[in-house]
């Protein structure tokens, strides 16, 4: 408050101007350093941050208790399957906003797959400070998480779960009705990375099956034979379209001067025809 005394016949009166008067709040906010908005907004959001983060650990403690011996069985294999750690796989998992999913698999007639993904993605580091403009610094870091298989793009490597059946899978039927694979996608190559797993991996696994259910004649079985004929010309139909898109088919080419240098008439094309 600015006060001026002035002297009027004898009378002392004070006048006041208040700053908040001639200074509304709206123009007060514009006329803020934009500094100090920024670090306002920086503030709020790393409170938001840290509740989210409490948020995030109560989950997790409570996915942690759900674990019991089914989960432990796709750890186990994940674990030796990507040359990660039980632990890594375990906080991985518990950690995924598609956790649900493995619920889904195990229920009765559920999910026929349950897909993971392991490969780099872009990730804020948990130190990482906020710039001026509010974004941060991010690079890529290899994680492991759940996917359905059609809204990220496969760059690394698919490790995957199928069910045999619609039955309930349990920790004690897990290891006969589930079955888990892997294939590999690191040098960008998908069909060469699903060309590998069913020439190297599935298609030497089935022709050693003894064991084919009803079927007793087991790989003299007619039909077994046309399967195994079947996969394996699909595989090489597959090898055939990477090879095409890699513009691996390339013609020969021949130089026609010989053929056609000595053709004078017309007898002589129709002899060279």
């Amino acid at each position: 408050t600015e006060s001026k005394y002035r002297t009027r016949g004898g009378n002392l009166k004070a006048r006041s101007t208040e700053l908040g008067s001639a200074v509304t709040g709206s123009s007060l906010t514009a006329v803020l350093p934009a500094s100090i908005s920024v670090k306002k907004s920086i503030v709020l959001s790393s409170e938001g941050r840290k509740e989210l983060d409490k948020q995030a650990k109560v989950t997790k403690e409570e996915r942690r208790a759900q674990i019991d011996g089914r989960h432990k069985y796709l750890i186990s294999r994940l674990a030796d399957g990507l040359d990660l750690s039980e632990q890594h796989v375990e906080e991985a998992i518990i950690s995924d906003d598609k956790f649900q999913l493995i619920e889904q698999f195990f229920a009765p007639s559920g999910l026929k797959k349950l897909l993971f993904f392991y490969q780099d993605v872009l990730q804020q580091k948990s130190n990482a400070s906020l710039r001026s403009d509010g974004s941060t610094n991010s690079l890529p870091q290899k994680k492991l998480f759940i996917t359905m298989g059609s809204t990220e793009n496969f760059t690394g490597t698919c490790a995957f779960f199928l069910r045999t059946s619609n039955e309930v899978i349990t920790a004690s039927n897990v290891s006969q009705e589930v079955n888990f694979g892997m294939f590999d996608c690191n040098n960008g190559d998908i069909l060469q990375g699903l060309e590998f797993f069913l020439s190297h991996i599935m298609i030497p696994a089935l022709k050693s099956q003894q064991n084919w259910g009803a079927v007793k004649e087991g790989l003299k079985n007619s039909q077994i034979q046309d399967f195994l004929y079947s996969v394996d010309k699909f595989v090489g139909t597959l090898s055939s379209s990477r090879q095409n898109i890699e513009d691996k088919i390339q013609l020969t080419k021949v130089d026609i001067d010989i053929y056609v240098s000595n053709l004078q008439n017309p007898s002589d094309y129709i002899t060279a025809g």
